[in-house]
């Protein structure tokens, strides 16, 4: 254990399993302000980094994005289907670190579920653009670093660990696995 959490007087790591962890991860991901979508993770290679959000994060935990046909995470992930996806909530809370396994399709309905207007401003043609691809993400394993009760109550809880010189950090974090 790391000298900050041995610190502490109550346990701040927990790791989850199954559906409790894919759950956790969809939580942090809904909420989450930006999300880092990282490719070519296992080629040797300086790996590909560009914001993306997720479309749509269903119950068993894959996460849904469209990309163009074009693209180079298309052509990276036709070459190495292993992603890493980093999210984070806020400044003080809500991190997510999601390895997985990334296959793009063409799937009309799944287009059309996943669709939004605002997606006009890369397809232009709109939903029916031929250069609209989905890209599902089926998660293999993850990390997630959050606190237990809300920022507030965190913040306080520093404060008073600063005033009395004690490590009160409200921090929860943890592997998750299917």
């Amino acid at each position: 254990m790391d000298s900050i959490n041995q610190q502490q007087p109550e346990n701040n790591f927990e790791n989850l399993e199954g559906n409790e962890a894919w759950k956790k991860m969809k939580e942090l991901a809904e909420a989450a302000s930006s999300c880092f979508f990282c490719s070519n993770i296992k080629t040797g290679l300086p790996f590909s980094t560009r914001p993306m959000s997720p479309q749509k994060i269903d119950d068993n935990g894959d996460l849904w994005f469209l990309s163009a046909d074009d693209s180079h995470k298309n052509e990276e992930i036709g070459k190495d289907p292993f992603v890493q996806l980093l999210f984070q909530g806020s400044a003080h809370s809500d991190f997510l670190n999601v390895y997985g396994t990334a296959e793009i399709s063409k799937d009309k309905e799944k287009i059309k579920e996943l669709w939004q207007p605002i997606l006009k401003t890369w397809f232009t043609e709109g939903e029916d653009d031929p250069r609209i691809t989905v890209i599902k993400v089926t998660p293999t394993q993850g990390y997630y670093w959050d606190n237990k009760h809300g920022n507030a109550i965190a913040f306080v809880k520093q404060l008073v660990g600063a005033a009395l010189g004690k490590t009160l950090d409200d921090s929860i974090e943890g592997k998750l696995e299917a």
